[in-house]
């Protein structure tokens, strides 16, 4: 297939191989290292993959750095994490991604993501679209954590899908990870909160537009871990997802409030008032 693939990791031993497995129709497949102490390199290197390292400072700085500074074979790139797989329709999509790109500078992909071996079909707010067919030169990212991928030209869909075991590391590590998360998002959203809200975007068609405007619109609502508790479970129905949807949409709304008690305190700080 005409077409690089581009895998972040951080000691990611546990899933490269499944990742690899799924992407083996390509001759270049990069794996951007951020200097894993596990066997992560050494499983890249025996598959074939070609090994880029560079330390993690945030997602859009180490993201846009992947694009500008490695060279890859052809040009389109397919990027994903080593949480994911690619699955058999999108793999047959991509196969004909010659014909498909005529008109577009990138396309959206969907994911599934899976937690106790169900797929969070209604807690985890799908469809989610997410930019991961590009043209290195025609993309960039901005934001510190979940980044936003701004494009340069039009963005098509393709039908196939991601999937995604995000806590396939357990749950102290997804904990620990949003834990680092949730402080970058506080950051974010100070910096965010002085601007104005996309009213706009919030009914764009463009899938990215949209879920930036609706992410930016929901952080003034008060009570925001409540309400995103109650959307998720009743509004989305997460409950039908069984007590795995029930556990994860719980999860989130922690997650929620850890950036809601870390902004106060950015703007207590701000203030010179005391924690």
């Amino acid at each position: 297939m005409s077409l690089s693939v581009l895998i972040l990791t951080l000691n990611e031993e546990a899933n490269l191989p499944g990742c690899l497995e799924s992407v083996a129709w390509s001759d270049d497949v990069v794996v951007f290292d951020s200097f894993s102490t596990d066997g992560t390199v050494e499983i890249a290197r025996a598959a074939g993959a070609r090994v880029v390292q560079r330390k993690f400072d945030n997602w859009s700085a180490h993201q846009n750095w992947a694009l500008q500074n490695i060279e890859f074979k052809y040009q389109w790139v397919f990027y994903l994490d080593a949480d994911e797989t690619c699955d058999p329709e999108l793999r047959n999509e991509l196969g004909d991604i010659s014909r498909l790109s005529k008109d577009y500078s990138a396309f959206n992909i969907r994911r599934k993501d899976f937690f106790m071996g169900v797929w969070l079909k209604r807690s985890q707010l799908y469809p989610t679209w997410l930019t991961r067919v590009f043209h290195p030169k025609k993309i960039r990212y901005e934001r510190l954590v979940n980044p936003v991928a701004i494009v340069d030209g039009s963005t098509g869909q393709l039908q196939g899908h991601l999937e995604h075991s995000p806590f396939s590391h357990g749950i102290a590590h997804w904990y620990a990870r949003h834990n680092t998360y949730s402080d970058m998002e506080a950051l974010q959203l100070v910096h965010e909160i002085q601007g104005k809200n996309d009213y706009a975007g919030v009914f764009s068609r463009d899938p990215v537009r949209r879920r930036k405007a609706l992410k930016r619109f929901a952080y003034g609502i008060p009570g925001r871990p409540f309400v995103v508790l109650t959307y998720l479970l009743l509004v989305r129905g997460g409950f039908m997802d069984g007590m795995p949807g029930i556990y994860y949409s719980l999860m989130r709304a922690t997650y929620e409030f850890m950036i809601d008690l870390k902004v106060k305190e950015l703007r207590r700080r701000e203030k010179g008032l005391p924690i």
